[in-house]
């Protein structure tokens, strides 16, 4: 979620700059400051000052996504910034959305995934990854079982990297106002029953702690403590109780998701990412980039920059084929700042908006607004979000105006959610349109799809207006992604790029690492100095320039590669679609 891009871009602004007079060149534009000496033996305490005095230096700047500052490699996570900074920690979920004939219930998966995509940041410790530089590309791919459902009620039945120990209580302030709701997300039977920005700086990764955990495979987990670890409960979904939809055919009984994302602007800081399940016949794309600055109440504020238009998901094929549902990302505060203790809420609204496809009758569509509610300034934070569910007209502007819950006529609202974004969400129907919404689940009235297909998968479990949840965030791991070893990458991808620092973080050389990144950041000031002299621009090679509407353009070298990832095929077969590829071992030291 926006909250944890919060607390990772503040510290990913940072860079080294020398401190002593320089030269800057325009497309740098670093802002001069003086080095802060920092130990290199630095322990949690000392990174907590350095962040401290960092934030300190930073009141009174309008954008700290433009402010460079020193910051030395013993205070970095061991970890590209490309790599850590992505919205599939739960890729499964995301496959899902087209699962669905019933344009409601994909609405609903899309609600799912949104509040999904980030989880790692719900729980650790703040981390900083390297600056990602201009022209820095990753790549990695997920093998995920096929989410079933159960054939009563059509919830997702969760079955890998869940954690087993048994769900809390939800206390009244974590989650507002919910109860005891009717349905639950069901996860492995084997276990218990049972997060927007894209944005980088501080964050919190997620640390496993159950008796049996899974390091994930990939680099990041290898590196640092507080990287992720994923914890497996059951080996596969064969506990669930129900098939995948008959239509959607699978290899090998997992599906294949691949990620790909490139930095195409230095200043301001910009990223292109696009993740792909031709299986599902589902796309995601969209432009990183965010605008910080304190606050006189020294938290911090982030928000989407001028070119992050959002998350799109777009639908190729299936049942919902032509829709493309555009996820807007919401502000968020990152609080204790002076304390030393970190914590980030979320503040306004995510709007969820689809467009094309075959729509909800009488050329309705359905939009959903998520609203952060506001957190006081005294006690504990609640985390609390409501939401509806609601049609409009594509040809009109008046939904626009609708950030609000209150904003949306009863008349146009299908359905109410509520809860906590760090815990449990919970929905019903709305009262005024359990009629509509069943005749749309049956096909009849004035629900009635243009397809001939309609389900009625909503008769037999959302036709009624008690309480279900949505989806329970508590047990929920961060899947690990596979990427290809680094021998098998090119020189500008981020893990062979950033090798030569990596390797002397994991050996606790930090002076070496230091340098080593200095060399890497020279490199690229030295090469941008090169461009200005010969007049020409910096060219993405996986992305089209043009990204003013939000959504990025792949060029034929990044269909290429996008379909390379999706065809890869991972060496250690006893590893595929659980803990990655087990190829991506600790790089050896750079000569």
């Amino acid at each position: 979620m926006a909250s944890h891009k919060a607390e990772d871009h503040i510290l990913t602004t940072v860079d080294t700059i020398e401190d002593r007079p320089t030269t800057v060149d325009p497309e740098e534009q670093d802002v001069q400051a003086k080095a802060i000496d920092v130990p290199e033996d630095t322990g949690e305490g000392d990174k907590l000052r350095m962040i401290v005095q960092l934030v300190k230096r930073s009141f009174g700047v309008k954008d700290l996504a433009s402010m460079r500052l020193s910051l030395p490699a013993s205070l970095l996570e061991p970890m590209p910034n490309l790599e850590y900074w992505h919205y599939l920690d739960r890729p499964d979920l995301f496959t899902t959305i087209n699962d669905h004939e019933d344009p409601f219930e994909r609405m609903l998966a899309v609600l799912r995934f949104t509040f999904s995509k980030d989880i790692r940041h719900l729980r650790g410790k703040p981390c900083k990854p390297y600056n990602s530089v201009l022209g820095e590309k990753f790549r990695a791919h997920w093998n995920v079982a096929p989410i079933s459902y159960d054939p009563e009620d059509r919830t997702p039945i969760i079955t890998t990297h869940v954690d087993p120990l048994p769900k809390p209580d939800i206390s009244h302030s974590e989650t507002g106002s919910i109860i005891a709701s009717k349905g639950s997300l069901k996860y492995s039977r084997v276990g218990a029953i049972g997060s927007l920005l894209s944005m980088k700086g501080w964050s919190s990764p997620s640390v496993d702690r159950p008796s049996s955990t899974v390091i994930e495979s990939n680099l990041s987990a290898q590196r640092s403590n507080l990287s992720l670890a994923s914890t497996r409960t059951g080996e596969s979904a064969s506990a669930s109780t129900s098939s995948p939809p008959t239509s959607m055919s699978t290899t090998g009984g997992t599906l294949r998701v691949a990620y790909l994302t490139e930095q195409i602007s230095h200043h301001p800081p910009i990223s292109a990412y696009v993740a792909s399940c031709p299986t599902r016949h589902i796309t995601l794309s969209g432009i990183d980039q965010i605008s910080v600055r304190v606050l006189p109440s020294a938290s911090v504020r982030v928000s989407s920059g001028a070119m992050n238009k959002g998350l799109f998901v777009t639908l190729d094929g299936g049942p919902g084929v032509g829709e493309r549902y555009q996820i807007t990302h919401p502000v968020a505060h990152v609080n204790g700042l002076l304390r030393g203790s970190f914590y980030a809420t979320v503040h306004e609204s995510t709007i969820v908006t689809c467009t094309g496809g075959p729509g909800v009758g009488d050329g309705d569509m359905l939009r959903a607004i998520i609203e952060y509610k506001e957190e006081s300034w005294l006690g504990k934070p609640h985390f609390a979000v409501e939401g509806v569910v609601h049609r409009y007209k594509p040809g009109s502007h008046e939904h626009e105006e609708w950030t609000k819950v209150k904003h949306v006529p009863p008349a146009r609202v299908e359905a109410h959610f509520e809860g906590s974004w760090r815990t449990v969400v919970r929905w019903r129907l709305a009262e005024s349109s359990s009629s509509s919404s069943e005749q749309l689940a049956t096909g009849g009235g004035k629900g009635k799809r243009a397809s001939s297909s309609s389900s009625s998968s909503l008769s037999s479990s959302a036709v009624n207006t008690e309480w279900t949840t949505l989806i329970d965030l508590t047990p929920l791991r961060a899947v690990p992604k596979s990427v290809r070893p680094i021998s098998r990458q090119l020189p500008s991808e981020s893990r062979r790029l950033w090798d030569s620092v990596t390797s002397r973080l994991l050996r606790k050389e930090f002076s070496e690492a230091t340098r080593a990144k200095q060399v890497i950041e020279q490199r690229q000031r030295d090469e941008a100095a090169e461009r200005k002299r010969r007049g020409v621009e910096f060219v993405s090679r996986y992305f089209e320039k043009d990204i003013q509407s939000g959504v990025p353009t792949l060029t034929q070298a990044g269909r290429e590669a996008l379909e390379e990832e999706l065809k890869y095929e991972d060496e250690d077969e006893g590893e595929k679609g659980d803990a990655g590829d087990g190829n991506d071992q600790t790089p050896a030291p750079a000569s």
